[in-house]
């Protein structure tokens, strides 16, 4: 069953309308009147719904019934990725939605080559929510994911310090395993993984992290990529908590 995004106060009174854009979006996909579809109000909440009417620019759907949406994870996890050069954002931000990511985060280290003014890394984040929302719907899921850009470094450790589990994804991290530190931590509802650049994070901001309350962990003997790194740890993450597979 198809399922699509509209505002909270859209799913009252029985019915939802949908015109403009979202409309041009049914028609394209010769959404016909008598189908069924979901609509999510991006809070966890689906609408099953049938269409009533569909005019040129204008679909009026009828609520059959609304349940908790199913596609959201018990835990909520950020992800907090430097930012890499290209266009590996996009994939970032498509994979870590259809994951079940909370939220994605770009932010800036003393490694990364990209360094975009505040306008252009507003555009590029602009960009990458409707990436989002779009992978949202593709995955069913319950809720469109934020994505934020944090160039402070500081405040990025603080804010990522915050969660119940905060995860440094460094490649010289010898002494504790991703894997580890999911086993032994016990159940959390917060996460928070930190993800480096192409040339990965020095030493100086390692010790900047733990010194934040962030836990330096390794993925294992390989080098991955910066934009392979993110997913590899929330699919682990995700599987570890029972949220996937």
């Amino acid at each position: 069953m198809p399922k699509f995004f509209a505002p909270q106060k859209s799913l009252r009174d029985g019915f939802i309308t949908f015109s403009g854009k979202a409309a041009d979006h049914l028609r394209v996909l010769r959404i016909r009147e008598g189908e069924e579809l979901t609509v999510c109000d991006g809070e966890g909440l689906d609408a099953q719904c049938v269409v009533e009417m569909a005019a040129k620019d204008t679909y009026r759907l009828r609520i059959l019934k609304t349940v908790p949406s199913a596609g959201e994870p018990t835990v909520s996890v950020s992800v907090y990725a430097a930012l890499p050069k290209g266009d590996k954002t996009e994939l970032i931000v498509q994979k870590a939605v259809e994951l079940g990511a909370d939220e994605v985060v770009f932010f800036l280290s003393s490694r990364c080559v990209a360094r975009p003014d505040g306008k252009a890394a507003a555009a590029r984040v602009e960009r990458l929510c409707k990436v989002a929302e779009a992978s949202a719907m593709q995955s069913l899921r319950g809720r469109i994911p934020e994505v934020r850009w944090l160039p402070d470094f500081g405040k990025m450790l603080a804010e990522a310090a915050e969660a119940e589990l905060g995860a440094f994804l460094w490649e010289e991290a010898r002494s504790l395993s991703l894997r580890s530190l999911l086993q032994t931590r016990g159940e959390f509802r917060t996460g928070a993984l930190i993800t480096g650049p192409e040339g990965g994070f020095s030493a100086e901001e390692a010790a900047q992290a733990e010194a934040a309350g962030l836990r330096p962990v390794t993925l294992g003997p390989r080098i991955l990529r910066c934009e392979t790194a993110p997913l590899c740890a929330l699919s682990a993450l995700m599987y570890e908590t029972g949220n996937l597979g």
